[in-house]
């Protein structure tokens, strides 16, 4: 079984952190105080831009690195859930492949595969078996060949008129139909067909499209000669009730050259030739001599699909995988403990990204109690039913699951259908192995209540602190607008005491030298 890496299976997508320490509000406050009182000192003025960058910063730095902070933990928590989904999922394809890859079952074995071939029918388990299978007859389709058109046979038309094509069941004699009797639809209504031949398709490869068309069961093909020359060729199913008649409305036409019919007393040969007759397989099993319309029989043997290939006998056995189921516990055990792992990681209560996610949490209990679970829900009392039956344990310490090897040796030997079922391809709910991690995967899945839910509450929590950002960032620019404004002027009336401080020291530093 597939090994799921808790890091490869999924894409995730982890929050930059920086490096830069942020400085609080405090902090910058005080800079900006410090870099004006030092430009007023220098006399060369304030450095404006800086000084209300400082401001700003100190005003909102704290609620910008609170969304930040937020954002990422968010972030953190979508990757996460991607992570789980996608490690559930492989997990549970990984099961599918197994289950399906037909291994795990109870293989049937043909002793003359030249006559039958023996396959196990796909979502059914096969038992112990020692049947006799005697294949008496194939069954056969009914196909006829037509009187050769001289060619050129592409060019030669039939006049006009109708075929009509009728389905049924016929008796046969001597190479030709003697008897047919038209079958019935399901409504009551005769299975019959009427072909309308005129000018536009009343030629051979015409005839052919024109009955091909009514997807009646029989098939026409034109089969050109080397000579130029052509005949039509009619096929039918399989099965004693598909043989076909084909008749033209007016013996005397040219399409009558295409009668498929048993003739009239007195009347001569038809030019059409009967190749084969539509007939049912002759099957004896075990002594029970049966008839099928198809060569492929899939309710002879419980479980076994029979391919009849040629007239002979087989013996029909059975053989059981016990190595390969065998392993196929304890890899699942193994994967399965490499998927918890992950599952813990991120619910992990202190570290974990997903620590109070519900969706998380809810598969967490899940993967926990699939020992417990029962997956054969139809099984016989004292039939092991659970992976616990058979030997797959928790461990009280680890959380992790284990084999007892006695115990699944034990089950392998005296109850091998159960442990067959567990680990075979369902399509009934709540029936076999992966039946019940399909269940824990849609859980998990879900956009209702599971982890698809969670994402979608996620990002749309960031969504809303995209919002709170864009909102921030627009008071920011609006602050850093009226401190601007508020600074020029300040400097402006700086300048102005600046220089009037100025002519009153020239004045007084004169009236000093006067004195």
């Amino acid at each position: 079984m597939a090994t799921v890496s808790s890091t490869s299976s999924s894409t995730t997508s982890t929050a930059t952190t920086s490096t830069t320490t942020t400085k609080t509000a405090a902090q910058v406050a005080s800079e900006a105080a410090k870099s004006l009182m030092d430009s007023m000192d220098a006399g060369s003025g304030v450095d404006t831009a800086s000084l209300v960058s400082k401001l700003v910063d100190a005003q909102f730095a704290t609620r910008k690195a609170q969304l930040t902070a937020k954002y990422d933990t968010l972030t953190s928590q979508i990757s996460g859930a991607s992570k789980l989904k996608s490690t559930i999922d492989d997990f549970t394809k990984a099961l599918e492949t197994l289950v399906k890859g037909g291994t795990l079952g109870t293989q049937p074995l043909s002793s003359n595969a030249t006559a039958v071939t023996a396959t196990t029918i796909q979502g059914q388990t096969v038992g112990t078996l020692n049947t006799t299978v005697k294949v008496n007859a194939l069954a056969t389709a009914q196909t006829t060949t037509s009187a050769k058109v001289a060619s050129p046979a592409a060019s030669a038309t039939f006049g006009t008129g109708t075929l009509t094509l009728k389905l049924g069941t016929a008796t046969y004699a001597s190479g030709e139909m003697t008897a047919f009797t038209t079958g019935k639809n399901t409504d009551g209504s005769d299975k019959s067909f009427a072909i309308t031949i005129d000018s536009s398709n009343n030629t051979l490869s015409g005839i052919a499209t024109a009955i091909n068309a009514q997807k009646a069961g029989v098939t026409a093909t034109v089969v050109t000669d080397a000579d130029g020359g052509a005949y039509l060729s009619l096929r039918g199913q399989l099965g004693e009730e598909q043989a076909f008649q084909l008749s033209a409305d007016n013996s005397s036409s040219a399409l009558a050259a295409f009668d498929v019919r048993p003739r009239a007393n007195g009347e001569a040969a038809l030019p059409t030739t009967l190749a084969s007759a539509a007939a049912n397989a002759s099957i004896t099993v075990d002594g029970a001599t049966v008839g099928r319309a198809s060569n492929e029989v899939s309710d002879l043997v419980p479980g076994v699909k029979l391919t009849l290939t040629a007239p002979g006998t087989t013996t029909i056995s059975s053989s059981r995988p016990t190595t390969a189921l065998s392993g196929a516990v304890k890899d699942f055990v193994d994967t399965y403990n490499q998927v918890l792992a992950v599952v813990k990681e991120e619910t992990d209560p202190i570290n974990g990204e997903l620590r109070a996610d519900p969706a998380a949490k809810t598969l967490l209990r899940s993967l926990q109690s699939i020992t417990s679970k029962v997956l054969l829900p139809n099984a016989a009392s004292g039939t092991p039913a659970s992976l616990s039956a058979i030997g797959v344990r928790t461990n009280a310490k680890t959380g992790e699951l284990e084999v007892d090897d006695t115990t699944l040796t034990a089950a392998l030997k005296n109850t091998p259908d159960a442990v067959e079922q567990m680990f075979a391809y369902s399509a009934v709910s709540g029936t076999g192995l992966y039946q019940a991690m399909s269940s824990i995967r849609t859980a998990s899945a879900s956009t209702v209540y599971g982890l698809g839910a969670s994402t979608t509450r996620y990002r749309q929590a960031q969504s809303d602190l995209t919002k709170k950002q864009d909102t921030i960032t627009d008071q920011s620019d609006r602050a850093t607008k009226r401190l601007t404004q508020q600074f020029a002027s300040m400097n402006s009336r700086v300048s102005a005491y600046k220089a009037t401080q100025a002519f009153m020291q020239q004045k007084i530093d004169m009236w000093t030298k006067q004195s």
